[in-house]
């Protein structure tokens, strides 16, 4: 689910009705991530027909390194409207430190997303995932406004204000603070 979840944030799985998590469904996902470059010999490796076929063992161990790649494969042209479409333009364009304008260049793909920026942008959609097991998508907005005691009292979106890296100490607060949502501890 949380390999579902990532993709689903990152606005790779938009249009792909998932109903029930099944081999087939799965393999929908899969060919969604091998289109844009992630995972690409997985498919092969999933059909019934190959040979060897994959062990439950490797299958683990596919996901593990897919969640890894997802992990650390921004795709601009898909989480740029996905998180716009979550989260509205004016909480993204603060988030990810952009203004109104370059939201819509970079969105539109008239304008190529400067790495820093597709590193914040790949970062937050992260977030959102973790957060979209505990919240609804108004609840994932407020809860970047609500100040936290984790936080010493600041709100995510105060930790995010400005030009930042996710390798910063506040962002790691905040992220580390969205996962523990998704790992079933309270905040």
């Amino acid at each position: 689910m949380g390999l579902i979840s990532r993709a689903s944030a990152m606005g790779l799985l938009e249009s792909l009705s998932l109903r029930r998590l099944d081999r087939l469904s799965f393999c929908q996902v899969v060919d969604r991530l091998a289109a844009v470059g992630i995972g690409r010999e997985l498919p092969a490796l999933l059909d019934p027909k190959a040979s060897p076929p994959m062990t439950g063992a490797a299958l683990k161990g596919w996901l593990k390194r897919l969640t890894q790649a997802l992990d650390e494969s921004p795709v601009p042209a898909s989480e740029w409207p996905a998180l716009e479409t979550l989260l509205g333009g004016d909480l993204l364009t603060a988030l990810v430190d952009v203004s109104p304008s370059s939201l819509r260049r970079y969105r539109n793909e008239a304008r190529t997303t400067p790495d820093e920026v597709a590193e914040r942008l790949h970062w937050l959609s992260a977030v959102v995932s973790d957060l979209a097991g505990a919240y609804n998508d108004l609840g994932i907005r407020r809860w970047f406004h609500r100040t936290r005691t984790a936080l010493d009292g600041r709100s995510p979106a105060q930790l995010l204000a400005g030009p930042w890296s996710p390798d910063q100490e506040g962002p790691g607060r905040v992220r580390e603070l969205a996962r523990s949502l998704s790992a079933g501890v309270a905040t």
